[in-house]
């Protein structure tokens, strides 16, 4: 933020001679170190002034002192700007968001829908853990099974069992309306990678599975984000780039179409960088290869995990005694 000049005053005697004038004094802007700007009301025919030395209005003068909060930084737009040192080959698409769980410092960047492929999978195990909890009952041996090999490796004859458990994309649908999904709608039939989702949806999915306010009861967030901790070897690309390698937990997703040959290359979960969780949503599509695909989402994760890192949250909702003068960048 720039800092803002008081204007020069006049000498001591025309100082006085205007001070004696004043109606009232209203503080109106600060700087980002807190330089407080006074602006002086004159009577009839005196001009107002303006002055960052310090002023003390006689009893019968007014001053009046407005707190706000300080202006929110833009780190959507700041994402952007850290995506743009991000190759992205021409027809490629992609889309992220990021969330610090400790200070809910947030960013996105683009909004459009993309298939899951694979990584509906958290989707369709919380779906099913959700009505478990419904139902006062916990999964079975076989519901069990099939969990554990669609999460850690990724099976798709077990995510075709526990689709048809859930009821299919009804199932799905019914339980991300009250997981808080908005723009994400299940495959038709047993077309479940082919289910539609935005970067921010799975945001919210994996707040329900790594928060504390969530739909999912605290056995339920701890058993599906137990198997995101456990994937397979060959598997643990994606987000978990971004994080320092202390903890990780995610799901990853690739579908090769079949009409262009392009490749859909998802990531999705939580890491942690000194000390901080971070939870990490990266989709794209029009990737030429799955190799350069995960490539592109790895720069991605750690592009947007590297802008909150350095970002002090608290800029955005802690509240100051002066008016903030300019918006912050």
């Amino acid at each position: 933020m720039e800092s803002s000049r008081a204007r020069r005053t006049r000498p001591s005697a025309s100082r006085s001679l205007v001070y004696g004038a004043l109606a009232a004094v209203a503080v109106v802007g600060a700087t980002a170190a807190g330089t407080v700007y006074v602006q002086a009301r004159a009577h009839a025919g005196t001009s107002a002034v303006s002055s960052s030395a310090a002023v003390t209005p006689s009893p019968s003068e007014e001053v009046s002192v407005e707190s706000v909060a300080r202006p929110a930084v833009d780190r959507d737009g700041l994402l952007a700007t850290a995506l743009e040192g991000v190759e992205v080959p021409e027809g490629v698409e992609v889309s992220v968001a990021v969330l610090d769980l400790a200070s809910g410092a947030s960013a996105s960047y683009g909004d459009r829908a993309f298939d899951t492929a694979s990584i509906v999978k958290v989707d369709i195990l919380a779906a099913l853990l959700l009505q478990a909890q419904d139902a006062g009952r916990r999964l079975t041996a076989a519901e069990r099974a099939y969990a554990t090999a669609m999460i850690e490796d990724s099976d798709n004859a077990s995510a075709s069992e526990l689709w048809r458990a859930i009821g299919q994309a009804q199932g799905l649908d019914a339980a991300n309306e009250r997981l808080g999904l908005t723009r994400t709608e299940g495959g038709d039939g047993m077309l479940w990678g082919l289910t539609q989702t935005t970067a921010v949806d799975q945001l919210r999915l994996l707040r329900q599975v790594f928060g504390e306010d969530s739909e999912l009861s605290e056995d339920s967030r701890a058993y599906l984000s137990g198997l995101m901790g456990r994937i397979a070897a060959g598997q643990r690309w994606g987000v978990s780039a971004a994080g320092d390698g202390s903890g990780w937990a995610l799901k990853n997703g690739w579908l090769p179409r079949t009409a262009t040959g392009l490749w859909d290359i998802n990531s999705v979960g939580r890491v942690a960088v000194d000390g901080r969780d971070c939870l990490v949503a990266v989709l794209s599509d029009g990737n030429a290869t799955q190799a350069e695909g995960i490539a592109l989402v790895e720069a991605a994760a750690v592009a947007a995990v590297s802008l909150l890192a350095g970002q002090d949250a608290s800029v955005a909702t802690t509240p100051t005694a002066s008016v903030a003068a300019t918006a912050v960048s």
